[in-house]
């Protein structure tokens, strides 16, 4: 069985910021109080990480999070056999101690697990939340208290790869966008530690950027970049080249691009 001080590392001491724009936290909780799985559907950056933390701490509940990649295997998530100086032993993955503990697990950018990882948490999803640990012999009939959250770019990774509809029905879904103009001004004032202005400022060339997406440009500038831009001019980097730094170079790699992204900054910025 899994110790308590083990699951106690989980839990989130201090409640991460997170500003509501719509009703997406009374849509989870009521997704947590029937104890369904919750799929977040949004572009990179725009806080569904940040989300799901906050409602862990809001929730009381221990958070177990897993950033999916291409070699995220089935025993990743669930667990396998290892070997020490005693033998072998069993350790459980994120996914099967979250649901021994009663915690929530959050696979993030899931569908970029191999497909047979993204098939293994079915049985999770349905009535029978239970979880089988082939390996040991074991069935693992999940805690009361947890919860499965996975998240996703449709925008970006529909182009690639995407999650199978067998998979998509079993959750509810929180359709994330970056918020409203005013909205993520607040936001990169309290994050980035800068003034309303340049907050406004820094939204507005974001806006503006976003505008290039499918014109060129894959993703526009997420909110986690404007924070990023915030906390270098809040720590000195004059504004444009704080732009340049985390608007303009982490977004493109094609010169053409990169001059009219600059263009959208001086546009803004002097």
């Amino acid at each position: 069985m899994l110790a308590a001080a083990d699951i106690a590392q989980y839990l989130v001491s201090e409640d991460p910021y997170y500003l509501p724009v719509r009703d997406e936290l009374q849509q989870f909780e009521a997704a947590y109080s029937a104890r369904l799985p919750v799929m977040l559907k949004g572009p990179t950056g725009c806080g569904k990480t940040r989300f799901v933390e906050h409602m862990a701490w809001r929730l009381g509940r221990a958070l177990i999070t897993v950033a999916c990649n291409e070699d995220t295997t089935a025993s990743d998530l669930i667990g396998r056999f290892l070997l020490d100086a005693n033998g072998t032993y069993w350790q459980d993955g994120p996914l099967a101690m979250a649901a021994r503990a009663g915690a929530i697990c959050y696979l993030d950018e899931v569908v970029e697990a191999r497909q047979d990882t993204v098939v293994a948490i079915h049985p999770l999803t349905d009535t029978r939340r239970s979880l089988p640990l082939d390996r040991r012999n074991e069935l693992l009939h999940a805690h009361p208290d947890f919860q499965l959250v996975i998240s996703y770019n449709p925008g970006y990774q529909r182009l690639l790869k995407d999650l199978k509809p067998s998979t998509k029905q079993r959750f509810v879904a929180i359709d994330f966008h970056y918020p409203d103009p005013e909205a993520e001004a607040a936001i990169v004032m309290h994050e980035g530690r800068v003034d309303h202005e340049t907050a406004q400022a820094l939204v507005n060339i974001a806006s503006r950027m976003r505008h290039l997406k499918g014109h060129g440009l894959e993703e526009g500038a997420s909110t986690r970049m404007l924070v990023h831009a915030a906390t270098l001019i809040a720590r000195g980097i004059a504004p444009a080249s704080a732009c340049q730094m985390a608007l303009v170079q982490p977004i493109s790699d094609d010169p053409d691009m990169l001059d009219a992204l600059g263009a959208v900054v001086a546009s803004v910025i002097a």
